[in-house]
Order: C-alpha cells, then structure tokens, then sequence
C-alpha cells in the first residue's frame, strides 16, 4: 500500500490470484476500464458535510474513511455513493458524493448484522461440520441464518454463542473476491455446499459472483460487511425455527437460528428486554391463557377451537362490520361452503390455485368432484349474473361473512394467525371503470374506519402488491392490462396520500392489490386487510351491464376484505392490547366482587341491572378473599371491577376499579 492506495498485481493468473481481494482487476476496474489516474484532474469527493476530499488515483471507501479520521475507519460499517450503499472495499475512481455509514445509519447497522450471521455460520461449521449452508441476511431487527441440520436447542445456541465470541476475539479479517461462473460452482461443490450452487446457478449469465473469506471460513455473499470482525461488540443467538429453503413446502424444511446484534451491550440489553416483554404478549400464549382459543392434536393443525369468549369477540366484530357495510350500501349474501370443481375451472383457481384447496374427491374416478371454497368472489359473480344489469344499477356492492378453507402446510400452522378455516368479512364490488376510482377509494375509507377503531391505524404499513412479468405464465392477463391497472391503483394511492411500498410478485394472480401489512409480538409481518382490481374474472365470467349507450360493457371487480381473517385479526389485537381490549369488544366487560357471601345475592342483583343494559357482566362469587379476587380479576383482563359489602348494600351503591388504573372510588346504581 502507497498513500493509502492499493496496487494491482498482474503478476500471476493463478486461482488465489483471483481470490485476493486487492488482486480483482474487475473489482478495482472504473467504468472507463482505468483506475492509474495519474495525469488527469485530481477526483473531487463530497462528503456529507458539503467538504471535499481530492485524489489523484482511484481509492477506496475504508481509506478515504481513515484519511478523515481513524476513529471514522474504525467504526466504519458500509459506504454510500451518490446515494447506492457499497462495501468499504468499493475502489472509488471518479467524483462522487461519499457517506461513510457507522452502526447509527440503518444501511451501517444492516451491514454490522450481515457480517454477524457470517461470524454464526462459521461457529456452527465449527461446532456441526456437516451442516450445510444456505441463506443468512442481515433483518430488520438482526440476522437470520439457514442450515441444513437438526434444529437447535437453547443450549445448542449458548455454544455456537461461544465459539462466535472466540471468532470474534481472533478478529478475523473480511476479505472480498470473485471468481467466474464455472469456478464458482466448482468451488462450493467442492466445499459441499449445493444450496450455494444452487445459488450460483440461478444467478444472471453476467452477474458479478463474489465471496467473503474470513478465516477458514468462504461464504458465497454480494455483501456488503466490516473489514474485519473485531467490531462486534454485543450480539445475541435469540431462537431457533424451521424453515423451507426458498420459503417453499416444496423445499427441504432447514433450521433456522435468528440473532440480533448491537453496538453497545447497554443497547442489546435494552432489546432483549423489549423481547421478553413482547413475548408476554404472543397471541399464542396470551390467548390461551384467556380462554379464547385452544387446539387439539385429534381436530388438527390449523383448525382451532374458539372458546365462549373468543367466539363472543369474532360475534361482536362480525355484527359490527354488517352493520357498518348496511350503512355504506352493502347488500347481504350467504353462499356455499363449497362447490363443484367447474366453478373454480371458470375461475382459473383449479390451475392456479388447487394445491391450496380441499379437494373433495377422485378426478380420475367420479363423476363430481367437489372443492371446500378457499375464497367467494365466484359465487358472488353468479348472484349478479341472476338478472340483467344497467348502468344505472352499478355499482353493486356484496358483502358476506364467509367461512373459508385454505390447505396450509402443517409447517406453517401458527396459533390464530395462520390456520385453515377462517371467517372473513369478503365484500365484491361491480362497478364501472368510470367508478373504479371512488369506489376503490370507499374501500380504503372503510378498512381504515376499521383500524382507526380498533386503534391499529398506526401500527399499519402499507404495500401495493404488483404482477412479476419474469413469471407472466402465474397471472391472468397480458402486460398491457396489468400495466394499466397497476397505474390506476397507483395514481388512486397518490390521490389520497397514503405512503406505500411497491412489492413485485405479491399480487393476486388476477390483479394487483393494495395490502395492509402489521407486525405481530415476535416481528413477524402479517397481511390484515386488502383491496384488489380484477379486470380479468368478469371477462371469464362473462359480467356484463347494459351503458348508457345500449351496448353491452364489462364492468371492473373491486375485492376486499378490510381487515381480513377474523381469526388474524383478533391475534392482532391480543398482542396490541396485551389482552385489554376496547370496552365494546371485551367479552367479560364487568366483575362484581362480593366481599363475602353474605352480598352475593346484592351482587347478582347489581348483576342484573347492568345486563339490563347490555353489559356483559359476571359475579365472583368464591369464597376467597377479595385480594384475591381483584388479582383474579386483573389477570383476566376485565376492564371493571365492582366491589361490594355492606356499605354498598345499604346505599346501593359499588366500589369502582378499573383495569390498571386501580380504585375510582364509589359510585350509585342508576
């Protein structure tokens, strides 16, 4: 090194040429095919402090990180050129505006954690020889790393933490090289890794191949990562799970071992906190515990039993949204649970579809083969095909509380928020294309109506899920179609000013389709509500009205479901609440606590009054002490507490306490 520079050396052709990361010619070569710029102007480079730092040859981002100051290099992460996040080790050879991101900027964290889940394959090729390597991306809350190997348990990841803090110790440096195509294969196939040829195959015939080395250990990695691994200073294994390579049941189901990392210890602590804390809220502990849910192995994976008081929540939440779409201009329908295999035929769902769905019977064999229904909008098309339809007549709008039945892997079974059969609130709207626009915008209005109610509007991200033209073969339609739908939704978005993210290949596979995304108590992002665009199903379908100008037209379908699965939507609520729900949704609203048995029958008297008027209310009528009771009553999440003894007998009077907000003090029985 020269000033700070690296030279280049041509010297030998050999393989550990080629693997020396200053040894790269593609990987140090500027645009121009020249990085020797001595001669020219000096490169002026911007840094994010409006100063410029002037070069007469090509340098990289680490040393023009510690020709601003050492302790600047020492904490470098990543960098960031004219606004693109590269690897330190990124040659820069022309002007350029230059930010050298630290573990403060979310891209200089991400490549903190990226070089982490490197450092946590090398303890596991340590510790378990024969584990084979796939993925392991930094996260948005850490790292996760897939193995091919027996799951893990707790005590398996202290020891891979172990041999992780040994790595780290050794502060093995990162190096960066490429190799060609065919090398690259030869080269994990050597190494016994076939996820990572499987990786290299599926890569551009002229996409750049690179790895990292450190140590003994060579992953396949675009990076970006540290110079070495000395910096990490705090990081924690948190669990193990399983996983399908490729996120497919198809695939080979690898473990998974989930980790996080920090810059300073005070930092992991405080996350491992927020963990522990969020993990009290899990929908699948919590809802358990409140008797609103159970399963059992003998019913089966996915389908679980909703207890009187999680069933009285999905009543309440059920009635509420009919009662909101009859205000909105909703009309009711009630449809089967399931059909003939003709229907879904017409609907392309028996090609696009059928391993999702119940199948009832031999196509081979009988003469009718029947499906449990997976979604409704079929049958909602034959209710508006039962008389003829005018301009004037649209748009209509159809809503149903619908049972639905999804084929979900047993892998992929999770309490309430993944399961089999689920209610969903579906609506179907035919409208006009000169409607699509205020009609699509009513849809918005309503799920948000929905989350705003609930208290969910802030916890919601959301996604606009478009068509993959890679994989045009997936979807209905041609490009010409989905590209204008997609704009329609677009400009529709843009309109109301919501802020979306735009997803490739989300989209359902007859239309694009806005989703709202939340995060449930371990991290995990859920879809709640969608709404979605079909231009595709009333052509298949046939749907038509009648214009003004007495020809016939195909009207647009507008699907939604705003706040989706009810199952998902009340684990969404568990872990919200921690269990405390709204009063109007509570299914135990009121606990009346007699001091002793004496006031029991005054308890039920109170009782009755207030069913009067529509309160939902229960008497403690134990003979245990009213400490008890009230810890009873906390545990169960009951939002009053009405105490009752003498003195309030005599007055007819209760003593008040509300949920986490303690004594409210007396108060009369109207």
């Amino acid at each position: 090194m020269k000033d700070g520079i690296f030279a280049v050396s041509k010297d030998s052709e050999s393989k550990e040429s080629r693997i020396s990361i200053w040894e790269t010619e593609k990987y140090v070569a500027s645009e121009n095919g020249e990085t020797d710029r001595k001669g020219e102007r000096e490169m002026k480079i911007t840094l994010k402090d409006g100063s410029v730092k002037e070069y007469d040859q090509a340098v990289s981002v680490y040393d023009i990180a510690a020709d601003i100051s050492e302790g600047l290099a020492r904490n470098a992460c990543a960098g960031e050129v004219d606004g693109r996040v590269v690897d330190l080790r990124t040659m820069v050879d022309r002007d350029c505006c230059l930010n050298i991101l630290t573990v403060h900027d979310p891209a200089g964290l991400a490549a903190y954690r990226h070089t982490t889940s490197h450092v946590l394959a090398q303890a596991v090729k340590h510790l378990y020889p024969e584990a084979k390597l796939a993925i392991g991306p930094s996260i948005e809350n850490g790292f996760y790393y897939d193995f091919e190997t027996p799951s893990f348990s707790r005590d398996d990841l202290d020891k891979i933490e172990a041999e992780m803090k040994k790595i780290i110790k050794a502060g093995e440096k990162l190096e960066r090289f490429t190799l060609p195509r065919e090398e690259a294969i030869k080269f994990m196939e050597e190494k016994g890794e076939p996820y990572k040829v499987e990786l290299i195959r599926d890569l551009p015939e002229d996409a750049e191949i690179s790895f990292y080395r450190q140590g003994d250990f060579t992953d396949l990695c675009a990076g970006p990562h540290l110079m070495s691994t000395k910096p990490i200073k705090a990081f924690k294994l948190t669990s193990s799970s399983g996983a399908y390579w490729r996120g497919s049941e198809k695939n080979a189901m690898l473990t998974r071992v989930y980790g996080t990392a920090f810059a300073k210890k005070e930092e992991l602590n405080e996350y491992l906190e927020y963990l522990a804390n969020i993990k009290n809220r899990d929908h699948n502990k919590l809802g358990r515990e409140l008797e609103l849910f159970a399963t059992v192995d003998v019913i089966g994976q996915g389908l679980p039993l909703l207890m009187p008081k999680g069933a009285k929540i999905i009543q309440t939440l059920q009635r509420w949204i009919e009662d909101e779409e009859e205000k909105r201009g909703y009309m009711r329908t009630k449809t089967p649970l399931m059909a003939k295999k003709d229907l879904y035929v017409i609907s392309d769902h028996w090609d696009h579809y059928k391993e999702g769905m119940f199948v009832l019977g031999d196509e081979e064999k009988d003469d009718e083969v029947f499906a449990l229904r997976p979604m409704t909008c079929p049958f909602q098309y034959y209710v508006y095909k039962q008389s003829p339809k005018s301009y004037r007549d649209l748009p209509c709008r159809y809503g149903e509380t619908s049972t639905l039945f999804r084929n979900e892997d047993s892998g992929e079974m999770h309490g309430l928020t993944r399961v089999r059969q689920f209610t969903i609130s579906e609506g179907h709207l035919v409208v006009r294309p000169d409607q699509l626009e205020e009609e699509f915008k009513g849809c918005v209005d309503l799920a948000k109506y929905c989350l705003t109610t609930l208290g969910l509007e802030e916890d919601v991200t959301y996604r606009m899920s478009k068509w993959d033209p890679e994989k045009a073969d997936h979807y209905l339609g041609n490009a010409e179609m989905w590209d204008e739908v997609e704009a329609a939704m677009r400009k529709i978005l843009d309109d109301i000013g919501i802020e979306y993210t735009e997803e490739v290949g989300e989209a359902a596979f007859y239309g694009p389709k806005l989703d709202f995304m939340v995060k449930d108590a371990i991290g995990r992002r859920w879809q709640l509500g969608t709404i979605q665009v079909d231009y595709n199903l009333p052509e298949r379908f046939e749907l038509e009205y009648t214009g003004e100008d007495n020809k016939k037209h195909r009207p647009v379908m507008i699907h939604r479901a705003p706040f989706g699965s009810m199952e998902r939507f009340v684990a969404v609520l568990i872990e919200h609440t921690g269990g405390k729900f709204p009063l109007w949704l509570t299914p135990d609203q009121v606990s009346i606590l007699p001091i002793s048995e004496k006031f029991n029958d005054y308890a039920y008297e109170v009782k009755r009054q207030l069913e009067a008027e529509d309160l939902s209310v229960l008497v403690d009528d134990r003979n245990e002490k009213i400490g008890r009771k009230i810890r009873d009553t906390e545990l169960k999440r009951i939002p009053y507490m009405l105490i009752v003894g003498e003195k309030e007998a005599e007055n007819n009077e209760v003593s008040v306490r509300k949920q986490g907000e303690g004594d409210k003090g007396s108060m009369k029985i109207a």
